[in-house]
């Protein structure tokens, strides 16, 4: 089952939000927005290696180990982390992050004019529900950050045909369910994307699990 998260418009495969980096706002854009300060921190700015435990695991939720806060990981390693979609469904999954690649911006020919400049980002994950409770439906978002551990500057909300994102299932309501999706994220043109964050619980905002590609 697909999930819409269209944030502006629906033409084609996609839509798309662009927001600048150093702004509070959002913005229609045709190019991508200003790169950050290098004072600021993004809002979805990862730790660097030199203050992100390296240890995976940490902590519990049940009989599962949660992966701590601020650790990073390599692409194809799975981190259980305290989960929460709307307001009635909470419980616990395991993310693998299995590939983070670059797309080309001729991917994003359906998104028109406000994609000039912006290279798609691929992160293919495979989403498990570790704590067996009602997940169905829901939905798991990663962020790319560049090189530097920082946002890129950009949001993209939608999916490609490269790119097609899925949501759980009606039966991701027991342990051991899994199901496999695609996040699509962008880069400006001609930059690099350095890893994947996953920073959608509480504890994660301030310091998120991050893979490094």
């Amino acid at each position: 089952m697909k999930h819409d998260r269209t944030a502006l418009f629906a033409t084609g495969f996609a839509a798309l939000l662009v927001l600048s980096a150093c702004g509070g706002g959002t913005e229609q854009a045709a190019v991508p927005a200003p790169a950050p300060a290098p004072a600021e921190s993004s809002a979805a700015e990862a730790p660097s290696s030199s203050s992100a435990p390296s240890a995976a695991p940490a902590g519990s939720a049940g009989s599962a180990e949660v992966t701590a806060p601020g650790t990073e990981l390599k692409v194809g390693e799975r981190a259980v982390v305290p989960f929460k979609y709307g307001t009635d469904k909470t419980g616990t999954i395991a993310v693998t992050v299995t590939s983070i690649d670059l797309g080309s911006n001729a991917d994003l020919a359906s998104f028109g004019d406000k994609a000039k400049g912006m290279t798609p980002v691929y992160i293919r994950m495979t989403v498990e529900n570790v704590g067996g409770t009602d997940l169905a439906y829901s939905s798991v978002r990663l962020r790319a950050v560049g090189p530097d551990g920082r946002g890129t500057g950009v949001i993209i909300t939608g999916e490609t045909p490269q790119c097609e994102s899925e949501s759980a299932k009606k039966d991701f309501t027991t342990a051991g369910a899994k199901y496999e999706t695609c996040e699509l994220q962008a880069v400006r043109e001609g930059g690099e994307v350095g890893g994947a964050t996953y920073t959608d619980s509480d504890e994660y905002k301030d310091e998120p699990v991050t893979w490094k590609k």
